[in-house]
């Protein structure tokens, strides 16, 4: 027996139902019409260069939006990342004039993984909420920051030239940090849905008592996490200081509260238990067509962060109410 039409769901609720399977399809379209938005602004803006100038400044976003994913996986944040960065950036920019170029990229990211580690240990054994674990680590790190600026200030510091090439350099109109974030971001694609580690995020996430009673160790999990949280905000300090080309004591600071946003705008919930890297990407490249047109409404800066802010409360509310999750 064939279904009769009454029978056929409506086109209404298919698409709805594709929707809420395929969420980051609601993303890109949201992307496009911003994009197609700022053309009808100003006509031409959309080129070859500016699609370029866009990825290769949301690629170092996106990498610390990445420690927000993978954490908010759990349903925890790192608020750390931002200060993880920055010492990342500012140790390599130190050390290459002492110790060569790849010995201080090596020696940047060691400081990256140690918070990482300590961030672990107070959430996963001794029970700290995240986000008074994250926002405690990151202060403690950005202070001894300021006393290891003291101690090497005569140095000088310079950008290993490999980093200015990813973080500067382009290729056909394609920036070449692309070849660190193709495989980074496939990587963490793969391993979210198909690796054993990233369903044990997904597990504590929707259900912590139930994973513990299931035999999960879920401290050695938050370990494993916050390290690779770490490490992850570090690389992203070594593009962002290439791209830059100018370390400081406050230098990936103002891109935390954007990696937030760039995870909660692409689903992943702040409670836990649901997410992927690839809506955060776009929401990633969202946030940055965003700033391009504020940047076009030539708005004092305060405006411009009051707009921006409650754009992105819209924005959300519009993904959750198009794919109809919470």
């Amino acid at each position: 027996m064939t279904p009769t039409t009454q029978d056929r769901p409506s086109i209404t609720l298919r698409t709805g139902r594709f929707l809420r399977d395929w969420p980051v399809v609601t993303l890109i379209i949201l992307l496009l019409a911003l994009v197609g938005l700022l053309e009808l602004m100003r006509p031409g803006i959309v080129n070859e260069r500016w699609i370029g100038n866009t990825v290769r400044i949301a690629i170092p976003l996106a990498m610390l939006a990445a420690c927000q994913t993978m954490t908010m996986l759990t349903g925890s944040i790192d608020l750390s990342a931002g200060a993880v960065a920055t010492i990342s950036a500012f140790v390599v920019a130190t050390q290459t004039p002492l110790l060569g170029p790849h010995a201080a990229i090596a020696i940047a990211l060691l400081p990256a993984v140690l918070l990482g580690l300590l961030n672990g240990i107070g959430v996963g054994l001794f029970r700290v909420h995240p986000l008074i674990m994250t926002l405690a680590t990151g202060l403690i790190g950005i202070g001894c920051l300021q006393v290891y600026q003291r101690g090497v200030i005569a140095t000088g510091s310079v950008i290993p030239p490999l980093l200015e090439w990813l973080g500067t350099g382009r290729t056909a109109g394609l920036p070449h940090a692309l070849l660190v974030f193709i495989p980074f971001a496939a990587l963490l694609l793969w391993a979210e849905r198909r690796s054993g580690f990233g369903r044990l995020l997904y597990a504590i996430g929707a259900n912590e008592q139930a994973a513990r009673l299931s035999g999960v160790r879920v401290w050695q999990v938050h370990l494993a996490l916050y390290a690779l949280s770490g490490l992850v905000a570090g690389l992203a300090g070594l593009l962002y200081v290439g791209f830059i080309k100018a370390p400081s004591l406050s230098l990936a600071m103002p891109l935390l509260l954007p990696s937030v946003a760039a995870a909660v705008i692409g689903g992943t919930s702040i409670f836990g238990g649901r997410g992927s890297f690839a809506g955060t990407i776009v929401g990633a490249l969202i946030l940055r067509v965003l700033e391009t047109l504020l940047q076009l409404l030539r708005m004092p800066e305060g405006v411009r962060g009051i707009l921006f802010g409650l754009i992105i409360i819209l924005v959300t509310a519009i993904h959750v109410r198009l794919t109809g999750r919470d």
